[in-house]
């Protein structure tokens, strides 16, 4: 579904990811660790056709980003760390909008909306304007907005922020469907917790490139650290004193 073949990006003379190579599978739950300015972000927005390698090929689909990005973007559902909304719409006008853009006609999107809305709880609101809504909702509308037309590749960057137990326990639950269906998951977050337990594979990146790629117990073997947690993989990984604060 997805493949990085040594994708560089630099800015000037810096460096934002060096050298990436790596490979997502069809149905598959793949998670993106790193610390902070890892390249992270950088290598999600060239995924979805948002910024450009400086060298390098990347291939979602079978399709080139860089020679074909609307083949690419038609079947991915984005859902960034710091989305924007338009907040002077109604939540219904939202997904009208997004569900235009990518061609779908009125029967599927008020289906969709229809079954959004209400799986999230927020057919009470669906009239009410966003700029009215609470972070929260704002949140699980973005979420519904990516899913709306069925996407075939799910990016996904910090999918918990601002969520309670409830709706992060429907991503959860959004997320392993969507895999188990056939569909693809690209997941980057800081909450280690949430990658042990869903991704089925997992990238651990530092300063710009990736230092290690597997299952948790290719993971434990990569590190030493049999039977350890992926908090403890992933500082002995990346080097860093247990006594650093991980971000979740």
């Amino acid at each position: 579904m997805i493949l990085f073949e040594n994708v560089t990006k630099k800015y000037g003379d810096t460096y934002a990811i060096k050298g990436l190579s790596f490979e997502v599978k069809k149905g598959e739950v793949f998670g993106f660790i790193g610390p902070n300015g890892a390249g992270k972000t950088t290598t999600i927005k060239i995924m979805a056709g948002i910024a450009k390698p400086t060298f390098g090929k990347v291939l979602v689909n079978g399709n080139d980003i860089s020679v074909d990005p609307v083949a690419v973007k038609k079947n991915i559902g984005l859902i960034p760390e710091h989305p924007y909304i338009y907040e002077k719409l109604t939540g219904r006008e939202v997904l009208w909008f997004v569900g235009k853009m990518f061609g779908m006609d009125n029967k599927e999107i008020k289906l969709r909306c229809d079954e959004i809305l209400s799986y999230f709880n927020l057919s009470s609101k669906t009239d009410d304007v966003v700029g009215n809504y609470s972070h929260g909702m704002k949140q699980k509308l973005v979420i519904a907005s990516a899913l709306i037309h069925s996407p075939e590749l799910l990016i996904i960057d910090e999918p918990m922020v601002g969520l309670d137990p409830k709706s992060a326990r429907q991503i959860k639950n959004i997320i392993r469907t969507m895999a188990d269906g056939g569909g693809t998951v690209f997941m980057s977050t800081h909450t280690l917790e949430l990658a042990e337990s869903i991704c089925d594979r997992i990238a651990v990146i530092n300063r710009g490139e990736i230092i290690a790629t597997g299952t948790m117990n290719e993971l434990q073997e990569l590190s030493g650290s049999t039977g350890e947690r992926l908090e403890e993989i992933f500082l002995t990984l990346t080097e860093e004193s247990p006594d650093d604060k991980i971000e979740s």
